[in-house]
C-alpha cells in the first residue's frame, strides 16, 4: 500500500478506535489488524500499537482535566498495582503463543456483556467496599500482566473489574481506567522499544489519529454519561468476543 494512503488509512483507524478506547474498550482490535494489513509482524504490530495507546490516554486525560472530572493520586494508586502484571507481561508477550487465551477471552467478554446490566449491589460486592477493594487489588495485578501481554481488551477488564468491585458511576470508573491504561502502557512501550519490536513512524501516525479519537471520546463521555457508556461497552465488548472467537 502507498506511504500516503497508508499514514491516511491508519490516521481514521486510529481515531474511531480512540473514541471506542475512552469510551469502552477494543479500539486495539481495529488498529492491530490494520498494522498487521500494513506488513508488521504480530509481534512488531503489538508493540506498535503501544504508541498510539499512549498518545489517546494523553489526550482523553487531558479533555477529562478540562472537564475537572478527574482524581489523579486515587487513579495513580489503583495504577501502582498494575506494575508487576505489566512487566511480566510485557517479557513474555514475544515467546508464549496467545490463541487458545484469546478464545477463552472472547468467550469472557461475551458474559461480561451481561454483568454491565446489573448494579453492583446485584453480585454483592457494591456495598462493602473494604472486601470489594481487597478483590480489585489483584485485580489489577492480573490486568497489569493481560495488558503487558496483548492490550486487546484490557479496557473491558478495568471497566469490569471497577464497575463492579468499587460501586463507582461508569463515568468515574472510566476516567481512573485512562489514567491506569496511560501509566502502564508507558513501562509496557518501554520493554517493546527495548526489544525492537516498534514501528516508530505507523506508530506515530496511528496514535495522531488515536489522540483525536481519545479526546472526542472523552467529551462524549461526559456529555452522555452512562448511556452512551454503557451502549458503547455493549457493542464494543461484543465485536472483540466475535473476533477473538474466529466468527467476526
Amino acid at each position: 500500500m502507498p506511504e500516503l494512503l497508508s499514514i491516511i488509512v491508519l490516521f481514521f483507524v486510529g481515531a474511531i478506535a480512540g473514541v471506542i478506547n475512552v469510551m469502552a474498550g477494543g479500539g486495539s482490535s481495529l488498529t492491530l489488524p490494520a498494522l498487521i494489513f500494513l506488513g508488521l509482524d504480530p509481534t512488531v504490530a503489538n508493540g506498535t500499537n503501544r504508541i498510539a495507546i499512549l498518545m489517546q490516554n494523553i489526550s482523553a486525560l487531558t479533555s477529562f482535566k478540562k472537564d475537572k472530572v478527574t482524581e489523579l493520586s486515587i487513579s495513580l494508586k489503583y495504577a501502582l498495582f498494575t506494575i508487576p502484571g505489566v512487566i511480566i507481561g510485557g517479557f513474555v508477550a514475544v515467546r508464549i503463543s496467545d490463541d487458545l487465551f484469546q478464545k477463552i477471552l472472547g468467550v469472557i467478554l461475551i458474559l461480561i456483556i451481561f454483568t454491565f446490566f446489573f448494579k453492583p449491589s446485584s453480585f454483592g460486592l457494591g456495598g462493602d467496599k473494604k472486601y470489594a477493594n481487597w478483590i480489585l487489588y489483584p485485580c489489577l495485578v492480573l490486568i497489569g500482566f493481560y495488558g503487558g501481554f496483548i492490550q486487546v481488551g484490557t479496557g473491558f477488564l478495568v471497566m469490569a473489574a471497577f464497575y463492579h468491585l468499587s460501586n463507582m458511576t461508569l463515568l468515574k470508573v472510566n476516567v481512573h481506567k485512562v489514567v491506569i491504561i496511560l501509566f502502564y502502557t508507558v513501562i509496557a512501550l518501554l520493554i517493546f522499544a527495548f526489544s525492537g519490536n516498534i514501528n516508530w513512524v505507523l506508530g506515530l501516525c496511528l496514535g495522531v489519529g488515536n489522540a483525536a479519537g481519545g479526546f472526542a471520546g472523552a467529551k462524549l463521555s461526559v456529555k452522555g454519561g452512562e448511556k452512551y457508556i454503557r451502549y458503547a461497552l455493549v457493542v464494543a465488548v461484543l465485536i472483540i468476543a466475535l473476533k477473538l472467537l474466529g466468527i467476526f
